[in-house]
């Protein structure tokens, strides 16, 4: 008797262990993925590389006309040769440092003209705008001696003796305002300033023509006098000699 075959048992329900789930992102290569990308995001990108080179030619573009227009300016001041011409180019760029220069030019024809009202307005609106340069230091200086030109006196001074004395200024401004200083004492008499002022030339740069040309001033003048010490008191009972 043939025995019947052993029919196959089927697997429990929910029993998948044998089963490999294919994964669809898993079977995609990274070309193919990238397509997907690019075909899902391709506007955004576009747009924000748009934004991108917008920024870029819009920075350049600006960069190219603030150049140029710092090239017009420079040529506008270079063709302002007279009164006249530094004027209209202070009223078209005021706040500009070249307007500061040529306020500094006005005031100096000013101050050569002994109009010292004109000069002093002349110096105070190129120092405003010439701040912690070279010329707005000889703009400092110019107002200086333009108020002691023009009957303030005490003022300028006391402007000469902050530049003379401010030991972060320019040293050639310094050495200018001690010798101005020195030159006011010897035209005044005053031996004593004139032998400090002096002094203090030397102590800022010895080797300044402006140093040189203190000195000879000082020359002139005698000594300051010395003020001789007090003497000093003698012991009570008397001179008490060595030894004794």
């Amino acid at each position: 008797m043939t025995t019947p075959a052993t029919p196959p048992v089927p697997p429990p329900a929910g029993d998948d262990r044998n089963l490999v789930p294919v994964d669809a992102a898993n079977a995609i290569s990274f070309d193919e993925k990238l397509q997907l990308f690019w075909a899902k995001y391709r506007s955004a990108v576009m747009g924000f590389c748009a934004l991108v080179l917008v920024a870029i030619v819009g920075k350049g573009g600006w960069e190219y006309m603030e150049r140029q227009k710092e090239r017009d300016i420079e040529q506008a001041y270079a063709a302002a040769t007279t009164s006249e011409q530094l004027k209209a180019f202070i009223s078209s760029h005021s706040g500009h440092s070249l307007a500061g220069i040529a306020h500094v030019r006005l005031a100096d024809e000013a101050y050569a003209a002994t109009k010292s009202a004109d000069a002093i307005a002349g110096y105070e609106k190129a120092v405003a705008l010439l701040k912690g340069s070279p010329l707005g230091a000889r703009a400092q200086l110019g107002l200086a001696l333009a108020k002691i030109k023009g009957g303030k006196a005490a003022e300028g001074v006391n402007d000469l003796k902050q530049l003379a004395g401010e030991t972060a200024q320019f040293k050639a401004i310094r050495t200018e305002a001690a010798y101005h200083l020195t030159s006011l004492a010897v035209e005044a008499g005053n031996a004593a300033d004139a032998q400090k002022f002096s002094d203090q030339l030397m102590q800022i740069d010895p080797a300044s023509p402006w140093t040189q040309r203190g000195m000879a001033l000082r020359a002139t003048l005698p000594a300051a006098p010395v003020e001789a010490k007090p003497a000093e008191a003698a012991p009570a009972g008397g001179v008490k000699l060595p030894g004794k």
